[in-house]
């Protein structure tokens, strides 16, 4: 059976929801809006599966290079980042210091994402945008101190992100990174949403980032110094998840900042990051408007 991938996307401005397929997007917000408004509501109803199977049904009704693609969960109540979260990446510090003992993680607005194909913007405040390939989870079922062994009970689906970082501003203060990694559309999330199956869909993914064609960033989820089972754990601890909550679980070593000279983005580059089984995220680069 062929993996189900449910979008949120937009066609004349309308925000929508459905399933994409070889043929085209088949629309199930217009069959299901009154239930389920948006992808939120569907995932706290435990339906994405029951989404995908009601796809078989109907013909599409959008080609898929006629919608905007928009970020697969609308406006979710938290957008949790782990940093440092691959071996080589610690190793980057070049601090002597040994594997972290606790997850690193700050918060991103919504606003700070675009979906699969909308251009990244280079702020007027920095030249320094670079990229951040991670593979995201999403949360099906609220839960607070959720225990490891029930942790992944909890997971409705998977996306990818580019985590785009504004590599000066995240260094403005001590002890903080939140300035700037939440500037306007300098992420995105998607294309789309693969629902959760089971440990092995996860436990050992390759992780790739391109920028032009060429491979910046390759690694697997099972070298993950804090992996999916503990993240929720440790997350849940001081947090409530909650359906449509947002996860992105840490990146390899190779983003732009890390060569010498940084490789930061420009107009005109295109950024792909692609996981095994789930798809391939796809944005450019424009500069910002005055």
């Amino acid at each position: 059976m062929a993996v189900a991938r449910i979008a949120t996307f937009a066609v004349d401005g309308a925000a929508k929801y459905g399933v994409a397929t070889d043929r085209g997007i088949i629309d199930l917000s217009a069959r299901w809006g009154k239930e389920f408004p948006t992808l939120r509501e569907v995932i706290a109803g435990d339906s994405l599966r029951k989404l995908a199977e009601e796809a078989d049904r109907h013909p599409a009704d959008y080609a898929l290079d006629t919608v905007t693609w928009l970020p697969p969960i609308p406006a979710p109540e938290k957008i949790i980042c782990i940093g440092v979260n691959y071996p080589d990446r610690n190793a980057e510090y070049k601090d002597g210091s040994d594997a972290p003992k606790y997850p690193s993680m700050f918060f991103r607005t919504p606003r700070s994402f675009v979906g699969h194909g909308t251009p990244l913007v280079r702020p007027k405040a920095s030249s320094q945008l670079d990229y951040e390939g991670e593979l995201v989870l999403v949360i099906g079922k609220a839960g607070r101190h959720i225990a490891e062994r029930d942790a992944l009970d909890h997971i409705a689906g998977l996306t990818l992100c580019n985590e785009g970082t504004i590599r000066d501003w995240v260094r403005h203060a001590k002890f903080n990174v939140t300035q700037g990694k939440n500037f306007d559309s300098t992420g995105s999330l998607g294309p789309w949403l693969v629902p959760y199956a089971d440990e092995s869909q996860i436990a050992d993914v390759r992780l790739a980032t391109r920028v032009n064609g060429e491979t910046r960033q390759d690694d697997r989820t099972s070298r993950l110094i804090f992996g999916f089972r503990h993240l929720i754990h440790y997350i849940s601890t001081f947090t409530t998840l909650v359906p449509g909550d947002v996860i992105v679980t840490g990146t390899p070593t190779g983003a732009g900042a890390r060569f010498d000279p940084p490789r930061y983005l420009k107009p005109g580059d295109v950024i792909e990051v692609e996981a095994e089984n789930i798809g391939v995220l796809r944005n450019g680069v424009i500069d910002e408007t005055p």
